[in-house]
């Protein structure tokens, strides 16, 4: 086991440190040659970690590699947990990384930096999988930052595109605000706990640790566990790119396709959600902390939805839904329905992948044209791409018996059941979200693949499918696309998929009501024509048809009639600009402020100039003693004999 482990972890490090230094003077087939094998093997050994671990019950297992440094009572080890949590996620992670690398065989093939690409997504493979995989925070911490460093060459891969090299600054730096907070959590954790191993904290839990009480300001006590969860939620706000930390992500889309669908499907984005879950055991024991992940949530899931109807970048639309998503994920670890966080997690991981390439597919057809409004009737000459985009897109709005159905109605239903002061204001985001999910996802259906043709005829003169090695990913995704959800819905609902990897408190059980529905996945597809949420995708749906194909004209209208609300909306409810001409501009601002009043006037002029002038200053006047003349030296050698023995003598006086 120990040495299947390694393997996972190691073979994407070591093919990417191969192809990186290797660079340019290695062949472009060996590049992808070396990555694909590394990240296949590891595929493979994930998937038979996962049905150890979860088919045939395995017992989890903890243990630690190496310590690697001793400070005091705290040993900082490297090590891995490896339970049913893990194995689901090193599973997807591997087989979504797996897609995406073949993948990028035809769309890269013409990138002057083929060798580079496949180098960063095999590491990039590797920093999810060591957070993943991790049985303590500061190697999780690692993990953390090291999905983020890969993201900011990703992002930034076409370096010499100027918006390319804003957008992976913008993530940078956005998460690094979230990594403060995140930062915050850990060290709340080791002065609480008196330890970073995740077994040690919870084992405090479970046996009824006594929570510190933090002193704010005059009446106002914070329990210490409270500012943990929100410090380590803030990480996640970051990484899992949540509301106000979210504007780093529809930028990301600078990067190449095929890593917009690893960022968005299985890794970075939702290595937030996947820290929660497995920090269940400790933000169980603060509702205020939940009450605030269901706000944030909530927010997110329905106001990012809002954007995603407005836009006109086939790639920016499919970002929006992916913030929209990762905010229904948060509403139900909010609601402490971690396992059904995970469970969209998983389901979404597939379509969303599947929706990422399949747009880039359209992109390599359309000679790397992103604009909707230039495209139109491509069903007609890319029959694969359309039907799998179809599913994925069916599988995003819920479609009854694909799997998206199955993870997203849990989620509304188990905020339905919540008691939580905020789950009524969550409930009706991720309700109302329903519909305009269903109307942004059919409107780029719609205006890609249907309507009449916008293309030049240059384009539509080369229009046509992708090669295999494009399609085939897409058709290998489609299917979990379809089948997982059905198949995962009564395990993992019921809690005995993840076992004892997620706890949840009594008092805070939102699965409990809904489990014997989802006992029945085919019953419940069909019942699901009562049920509220279908009726809102289908509304969707069916205004998506109405604005894009039927009345397409009914758009400036509305429009027109919807003036200031589209101007807010165009401008990204002024996030940007709030960061841009404010935040930043004032960073900026204050930096130079200090850099003149501190570092010029005092540092510079006062204490490194100053003393130089002092000293030249005092070397002109001393120089004018230096006469040359010895009576003068001698009439001073006397007049300080005579000062030093009349100070003797006073001394003496005074005894």
């Amino acid at each position: 086991m120990q040495n299947q482990l390694l393997a996972i972890v190691l073979l994407p490090l070591l093919a990417a440190l191969f192809t990186g230094f290797a660079g340019s003077s290695l062949p472009r087939q060996w590049a992808h040659r070396v990555t694909i094998l590394a990240v296949g093997i590891s595929c493979l050994l994930s998937i038979n970690i996962a049905v150890e671990q979860i088919l045939d019950q395995a017992q989890p297992l903890n243990y630690n590699l190496y310590t690697w440094a001793q400070l005091g009572g705290l040993s900082l080890n490297v090590g891995f947990l490896i339970d049913d949590l893990t194995a689901s996620m090193m599973a997807v992670v591997t087989f979504v990384s797996l897609m995406v690398h073949v993948y990028t065989i035809g769309y890269m093939k013409d990138d002057p930096g083929y060798q580079r690409f496949f180098a960063y997504i095999s590491l990039f493979t590797f920093a999810m999988l060591t957070l993943v995989m991790s049985n303590n925070f500061l190697q999780l911490f690692f993990g953390w930052e090291a999905v983020g460093l890969v993201s900011y060459l990703l992002i930034g891969f076409w370096y010499k595109k100027p918006t390319a090299i804003f957008a992976n600054l913008k993530a940078f730096l956005v998460n690094r605000v979230g990594d403060f907070g995140f930062l915050l959590g850990i060290a709340g954790v080791y002065f609480v706990f008196d330890t970073l191993d995740y077994a040690e904290v919870f084992s405090q839990i479970e046996q009824g640790y006594k929570d510190l009480e933090i002193p704010v300001s005059d009446g106002l006590i914070w329990s210490a566990t409270t500012f943990i969860c929100i410090g380590l939620f803030i990480g996640a706000m970051g990484k899992s790119a949540q509301v106000p930390l979210h504007v780093w992500l529809p930028d990301s889309m600078e990067g190449p396709t095929p890593i917009s669908a690893l960022i968005h499907a299985a890794t970075m984005v939702t290595a937030g959600v996947f820290m929660v879950a497995r920090m269940s055991p400790l933000f169980e024991q603060s509702e205020v902390a939940l009450n605030f992940i269901l706000i944030i949530g909530g927010t997110t899931a329905l106001f990012m939805g809002f954007l995603g109807v407005i836009q006109n970048d086939i790639k920016r639309v499919i970002a929006y839904s992916t913030l929209s998503q990762l905010g229904y994920m948060v509403v139900a670890l909010g609601a402490s329905a971690y396992s059904i966080a995970i469970f969209h997690l998983l389901t979404h991981a597939f379509f969303k992948a599947l929706l990422f390439l399949g747009a880039g597919s359209v992109i390599i057809a359309m000679h790397h044209e992103q604009d909707m409004r230039k495209m139109g009737n491509l069903k007609k000459y890319m029959p694969i791409t359309y039907a799998t985009m179809l599913i994925g897109s069916l599988a995003l709005i819920g479609t009854p018996l694909f799997s998206g159905f199955y993870s997203k109605d849990a989620i509304i239903e188990a905020v339905h059941f919540s008691s939580l002061a905020a789950s009524g204001y969550a409930y009706a985001c991720v309700l109302i979200g329903v519909f305009f999910t269903a109307l942004y996802s059919f409107r780029l259906f719609f205006m890609v693949f249907h309507t009449k043709e916008r293309m030049d005829e240059h384009t539509k003169s080369h229009l046509k499918e992708s090669p295999a090695v494009v399609w085939v990913p897409l058709v290998a995704l489609a299917i979990p696309s379809i089948i997982a959800g059905y198949f995962l819905a009564p395990s993992i609902v019921s809690g005995e998929y993840f076992d004892d990897a997620i706890k949840v408190a009594s008092n805070h059980d939102t699965i409990a009501p809904i489990v014997e529905h989802y006992q029945h996945p085919f019953s419940l597809a069909l019942s699901s024509i009562s049920h509220l949420p279908l009726w809102l995708a289908i509304a969707g749906v069916a205004t998506a048809f109405l604005f894009v194909v039927v009345k397409p004209e009914l758009n400036e209208r509305l429009r027109k009639a919807l003036g200031p609300i589209v101007h807010v909306l165009e401008n990204n409810y002024y996030f940007d600009k709030l960061y841009i001409n404010y935040f930043s501009a004032g960073g900026i601002g204050l930096g130079k402020r200090f850099w003149q009043w501190i570092d010029v006037a005092i540092i510079d002029g006062v204490m490194v100039n100053g003393t130089a002038k002092l000293v030249t200053g005092i070397s002109v006047k001393t120089r004018k003693i230096q006469t040359g003349y010895l009576y003068h030296y001698v009439f001073v050698m006397v007049f300080g004999l005579l000062l030093l023995l009349g100070w003797l003598y006073w001394r003496v006086l005074n005894g």
